[in-house]
């Protein structure tokens, strides 16, 4: 099944006819994703990638059906592009667009709050790469070759870790179910927790790797939520045990600044919650094949 998108998904390009829409709209159709057109206001009524544009969000999923989109947009729209999408019906929307100011974040967050539980769109990003379910979807900006189709959920907050997971996992003939980029960012849409959660009732997800990194409470969170409500399997590798307090490491988020989020801290308070810790990242697969092996 995996979780968020699979092959029946219906996909919607935010910025279409872009230099960067159009390219990753190529990839995505190659992978087999189920694009079904674009927006690019002013445009609306054109074909593009043989495909039809229109000029809102409302249009496509009036037109095409379509349930997730991506966002290739400047930062200055990106937060106007996600609340449309959110009006318009669209269930999942992915923000790759990097530099998303956190005021922006804050608005679309409090937006999001005027919809009930079952109505309310899941954004992931920004900063992000994006979502992947091998061989059935991919929604994002990742290099599709390097997952091999199987039965373990990656959750990243870096795209580059993340591939190197998937990579990892294919080298040791294991499967991935769906991989999701959460991105680096201070405030994202989704959090570790709200994914770990949709894989613990996904019927093929059997284990979940989450690769987090310094700076915020958000792989704790997670640790605590999979030790009271979890039965599958965590394991974690968690970025940055060198790095100085106070020093932005990469990501914008990465950065230590209150008790239990240096890396050292976070894997010792995940420790606690019962999470299979890798010590270093050229490890992260051996880990993962170490406790499927077991359970």
């Amino acid at each position: 099944m995996a979780i968020i998108i699979d092959k029946n998904t219906k996909i919607i390009i935010q910025g279409f006819t872009g230099k960067m829409g159009s390219f990753h709209a190529e990839e995505m159709i190659k992978y087999g994703s189920n694009i079904v057109g674009g927006v690019t206001p002013g445009k609306g009524g054109s074909k593009h990638l043989n495909l039809p544009v229109f000029n809102t969000v409302k249009e496509a999923v009036k037109n095409t059906g379509a349930k997730a989109s991506i966002l290739f947009v400047p930062p200055a729209f990106a937060a106007d592009s996600a609340m449309e999408a959110a009006d318009a019906g669209i269930k999942s929307c992915v923000a790759i667009v990097d530099g998303i100011p956190s005021h922006d974040m804050i608005r679309i967050k409090r937006y999001m709050r005027r919809y009930t539980k079952s109505e309310k769109m899941s954004l992931v990003g920004p900063n992000c790469a994006g979502i992947i379910s091998p061989g059935k979807s991919m929604l994002g900006i990742m290099p599709g070759h390097i997952y091999k189709e199987g039965r373990v959920g990656i959750i990243s907050r870096s795209g580059t870790l993340g591939y190197e997971a998937a990579q990892q996992l294919k080298n040791l003939n294991i499967g991935v179910s769906t991989s999701v980029g959460i991105g680096g960012d201070p405030i994202n849409g989704s959090s570790f927790k709200d994914i770990i959660g949709k894989f613990e009732e996904d019927d093929e997800t059997d284990a979940i790797l989450m690769i987090g990194e310094i700076g915020g409470p958000q792989e704790v969170a997670a640790g605590k939520f999979a030790k009271e409500n979890m039965k599958k399997p965590v394991i974690a590798y968690i970025a940055g045990l060198t790095a100085p307090k106070g020093r932005v490491m990469g990501h914008a988020g990465a950065i230590v600044s209150a008790y239990g989020e240096s890396a050292v801290e976070k894997v010792e308070i995940l420790k606690e919650y019962g999470i299979t810790i890798s010590k270093n990242p050229s490890v992260m697969g051996d880990t993962v094949k170490s406790v499927i092996s077991k359970s």
